[in-house]
């Protein structure tokens, strides 16, 4: 039996991430997938980003991570979103050459020192007292390893549905993995299903572009990664989405057909997403319009397969035939591969610690859409933070951990093991209370000195981090050196005296380019040098308030909770609060406040119960 110290079983994004990470921090590594068609599969949408999402993206990268260069080197349309808007909100958005994607995939992680790769199903874990020691395929292999990252998707117990059709199956006709969820359900640990759907794929030669709204990109060289430079990403070839929209008949198709939908029929018994509704959904919830947005996406550069983003179903394929043909542009469309639901089994994630380890299974973790979450930038960013835990724990080192006040990764996993899901969970700018300071401008900067600690940037990147520090904090002096004459003001169109460059810059209607073109800025001072030092002098007030709140916020996150506490035995807690922190087990006071169920009063019987016995819990 081969030995290894990480085991990461699936080959999609949360996968890949946790794979070469824990790879990356020098454990010896073993990647699991079905076979190198599924590695680094985009079943869904052609496109990585979007609000929040690009800025997971960018932390993945200030991590090490793999997917905001992958994504820079196959984009073939990129994006700003909410440019209107403040550096808070403000996402990338790209659409994505799929095989050039997974060919990305495949050449990094054949080449990652430390990292073996082996095709295949696991039916089942090999455990011994409560701790993982390896796995068993279904073609009888063993390994060994006493740390595991299941990393699943949306492959287990897999169910698709067409109309009145359903079967076993993963995305895309891949193979369900059938054995290994009636396993998880052996073990006695409680799975639930969600379901999600993916729109029609159409032939371009079939499309009327002349109908529709073409949608071009940016071409000034925008990108994910904090590697890649702007000539790189402006040399990419482009290519445009179109948009058009459903119609009073489209929708009249679709409720006619409503009792076809398996959907409203009641054989989907998952719960699908909230904020990415099926097209039956929409015209049945918001029955007042008449209308409703759909991009057509190419799906890579060659643009012979197109995505209909916005039209997700489980209706038949004739119905879906239907309804697109009634649609402006589509009017002689053509289906390359049906729009279908999928249905899947997934973990709580209450019952997991705040590294994505089980609680009740030594050495078990797990990331992505198995956790109940949704998108490949969830996915990935949870991949990275259980296969470096993963890695962690079989090198005997501290876990790695990122506050809510420190990253959108440090939210999403404190919502998942702190709140639970009831539905699949998508990351939001409005769920982070520190968006401020979490922007995607400013994510190296934040974690790039966490990653060197570790282990998982190397030194040259380090180093490149701390002349990027220094030439901003160096122009921020310079501005905050010069103080304009009246004169000199006038040209700037600027009333008043006395105050410096770096003051002027707060005033609305002022930006850092304005001030560089009568005062030029340092020689060589990079397009995202000058994006933070405009940022950081505009919006100081805002950030230094921001910065007093998590201070607040880590006083109660530096209050530890006792790991065996008995909260029966605290008098004085509600019976709500009892069971839920009895069934979560908060590590701080902090998180135990983000429980729901948990009032301000219990809170409080918390802190007066660690008062009382201070020296005598550990």
């Amino acid at each position: 039996m081969e030995v290894y110290q990480v085991i990461v079983i699936g080959g999609g994004h949360a996968g890949i991430e946790a794979a070469l990470a824990a790879a990356r921090l020098g454990a010896k590594t073993l990647l699991i997938s079905q076979g190198p068609d599924s590695l680094a599969l985009m079943p869904c949408n052609p496109a990585i980003g979007g609000p929040a999402k690009s800025i997971l993206v960018r932390e993945i990268d200030a991590l090490g991570g793999f997917m905001a260069r992958a994504a820079d080197k196959s984009q073939i349309q990129i994006r700003l979103l909410n440019q209107g808007k403040g550096p808070a909100v403000q996402a990338l958005r790209a659409q994505i050459d799929k095989p050039e994607y997974q060919k990305l995939a495949r050449e990094a992680l054949f080449s990652q020192k430390g990292l073996a790769i082996a095709f295949g199903e696991v039916k089942q874990f090999l455990i011994s007292q409560d701790q993982i020691e390896g796995v068993l395929l279904t073609d009888e292999r063993r390994f060994s390893a006493e740390n595991i990252v299941l990393a699943a998707g949306t492959y287990l117990g897999g169910r698709i549905f067409i109309g009145d059709m359903n079967y076993f199956s993963g995305p895309l006709g891949y193979p369900p993995v059938l054995e290994l969820s009636a396993y998880l359900k052996s073990l006695g640990l409680p799975l639930t299903r969600f379901k999600t759907g993916t729109p029609a794929r159409v032939s371009r030669n079939s499309l009327d572009f002349e109908s529709m709204c073409e949608q071009k990109g940016d071409d000034s060289g925008l990108a994910f990664s904090f590697l890649t430079k702007r000539e790189e990403a402006r040399a990419r070839p482009r290519r445009s989405c179109w948009l058009t929209y459903t119609n009073p008949r489209t929708h009249q198709i679709i409720r006619d057909n409503l009792h076809l939908s398996a959907l409203f029929s009641g054989d989907i018994k998952g719960v699908g997403p909230r904020y990415c509704p099926s097209i039956e959904d929409k015209v049945t919830r918001f029955a007042e319009r008449d209308s409703h947005q759909l991009f057509l996406e190419p799906e890579d550069l060659a643009g012979q397969e197109f995505y209909v983003q916005g039209m997700s179903s489980s209706l038949p394929r004739e119905v879906q035939l239907d309804f697109l043909r009634s649609i402006e542009g589509l009017k002689q469309v053509e289906i390359l591969r049906p729009a279908y639901a999928i249905e899947y089994d997934c973990l709580l994630p209450s019952q997991l610690c705040p590294t994505l380890e089980h609680k009740q299974l030594k050495g078990f973790f797990s990331a992505g859409q198995i956790n109940g979450s949704s998108g490949y930038e969830e996915a990935a960013g949870q991949g990275l933070w259980a296969g470096a835990n993963a890695a962690l724990r079989a090198l005997g080192q501290p876990p790695f951990h990122l506050s809510r006040a420190q990253a959108y990764l440090g939210v999403m996993v404190d919502d998942l093991v702190t709140k639970g899901v009831e539905e699949p969970y998508r990351l939001f700018t409005s769920l982070a209370e520190y968006r401020l300071l979490l922007r995607q401008d400013n994510a190296d900067l934040r974690l790039i000195p966490l990653a060197k600690e570790l282990g998982l940037v190397s030194p040259a990147r380090y180093e490149a981090h701390l002349e990027k520090e220094t030439a901003i904090q160096e122009e921020i002096k310079r501005l905050e050196s010069i103080r304009p004459g009246e004169e000199e003001l006038r040209g700037l169109d600027i009333e008043g005296k006395g105050d410096n460059l770096a003051m002027l810059l707060r005033r609305p209607g002022m930006t850092y380019e304005k001030i560089a073109a009568k005062y030029p800025s340092r020689e060589n001072l990079e397009d995202s040098e000058r994006e933070q030092v405009e940022v950081s002098l505009k919006y100081a007030g805002y950030i230094e308030k921001q910065k007093q709140q998590v201070a607040s916020f880590e006083r109660l996150e530096g209050r530890r909770l006792p790991e065996g506490l008995d909260y029966q035995e605290v008098r004085g807690l509600s019976a709500e609060a009892s069971q839920k922190l009895s069934r979560i087990r908060p590590q701080t006071i902090g998180q135990a406040s983000r429980i729901s169920g948990v009032s301000p009063g219990d809170l409080n019987v918390l802190l007066v119960w660690l008062t009382k016995n201070r020296g005598t819990v550990r």
